[in-house]
């Protein structure tokens, strides 16, 4: 059995693994990233990931650090203004519109917009320029030893390998939480998510939009022109059934409800991809470390895809412990370092996740006074520039 030794070695190859290893290769650590699915790179091969992620401004500054942005901003949509669009009532038809404009806090956007397939092909592509960087798609871990000063991971490839560090990043069933004994809490709303891609007339404006009626939000974000017109990627959140149901239409029924559900606020939609239906829960692991282990993004939190949170939390894992890791490299994976990231990270994850669930709980009302209350609180509440602000800064990311 061959052994090889790194620094870390990360499990998990999609967007927050990929982006863990670009972020640790480029501060000079030697890294091992290795998923047992290679990634899938192209917008309409079989099974890839047409969700986008928004990244803001923290999660930006990272990325530009670790040296990928370069590749990342020829293809990213910015997000000036975020609206929020209360459509609750009687009809499907705004009653309650606000927005928020990043120019209110920033000289910069809130956040820029890629498609997953693009972000894993252009981070791929990176990696490939990191000397310090090993990725080995299409192999998994097995094993998990771990001891005072040193973890040993199995491969499904008969190898065995030695680190300081290991970095869960593979997934809500994360292999390697199990493996360390992390437990999770985790809540299931009875919901699931369509994510598509649309063309529309007119254009977005760089406008990213909430509509919130019943069943979950219905989210516009902003995306490049495709094929010469205004584009949007779209999260439908709705219970299961209903989503199941919408999934099975033919094109041109699943237009028509679409575009009532979009309140036309950007002319008829066209849809422009496949459609994929992706699982909404809630999870929380009880800790986001163990011996020799850091769990980062879904193998620590996971939410509901609202307000750009997900992948930005998953980044502010990786925020704090390349700090603590370049603060004392000696101390690698050691008990001090993982306690003092799971003591900075922890209460804040744990807030964001349970302030998502509320917000989604809201969403989801189906009862016509309730959503009247929704749309009475989201008109006092946001209509108020000092709690505006607020909101809108603890939305880019508090430090942890």
């Amino acid at each position: 059995m061959t052994q090889a030794e790194y620094d870390i070695v990360v499990s998990g190859g999609g967007v927050a693994g990929l982006a863990a290893a670009s972020v640790f290769g480029s501060a000079g650590f030697s890294v091992l990233c290795v998923d047992p699915a290679p990634p899938i790179t192209a917008r309409d091969a079989e099974g890839s990931d047409l969700r986008t992620t928004a990244f803001l401004q923290p999660a930006q500054a990272l990325l530009d650090r670790a040296g990928v942005w370069t590749r990342l901003a020829p293809h990213a949509a910015d997000l000036q203004v975020m609206r929020i669009v209360d459509a609750g009532g009687e009809v499907p038809e705004p009653r309650v519109t606000r927005e928020f404009a990043a120019s209110d806090i920033s000289d910069k956007p809130f956040g820029w917009n890629l498609p997953n397939w693009l972000l894993r092909r252009e981070m791929v592509a990176h990696l490939e320029e990191l000397a310090t960087v090993t990725f080995r798609p299409g192999t998994g871990t097995t094993t998990l030893f771990t001891r005072e000063s040193e973890a040993r991971v199995g491969l499904n490839d008969g190898t065995r390998v030695r680190c300081r560090l290991v970095i869960a990043a593979d997934g809500r069933k994360s292999p390697i939480r199990e493996a360390a004994g992390v437990e999770v809490k985790t809540t299931r709303y009875g919901q699931k998510a369509l994510a598509f891609a649309v063309t529309h007339p007119i254009p977005h404006d760089n406008v990213s939009t909430e509509i919130h009626r019943s069943g979950g939000p219905f989210t516009l974000v902003p995306l490049p022109d495709y094929e010469g017109r205004p584009s949007s990627a779209i999260v439908w959140m709705e219970e299961g059934p209903e989503v199941a149901r919408l999934a099975d239409l033919p094109v041109e029924e699943f237009e028509a409800e679409m575009n009532i559900r979009s309140c036309h606020l950007f002319g008829p939609l066209t849809l422009a991809s496949r459609r994929t239906v992706w699982p909404i829960i809630s999870q929380l692991a009880e800790r986001m470390s163990a011996e020799r282990v850091a769990l980062v993004a879904e193998a620590a939190h996971v939410v509901p895809p609202i307000g750009a949170q997900g992948l930005n939390m998953s980044l502010g894992d990786m925020r704090v412990l390349l700090e603590l890791a370049e603060a004392a490299p000696e101390r690698l994976g050691g008990r001090a370092m993982l306690e003092t990231y799971h003591r900075r990270r922890h209460l804040e994850v744990r807030a964001r996740v349970t302030g998502i669930d509320l917000l989604n709980r809201a969403s989801m009302m189906r009862a016509q006074p309730l959503r009247d209350v929704r749309a009475q609180a989201l008109d006092a509440i946001y209509s108020l520039s000092p709690v505006r602000k607020t909101l809108m800064q603890m939305g880019l990311g508090a430090r942890g």
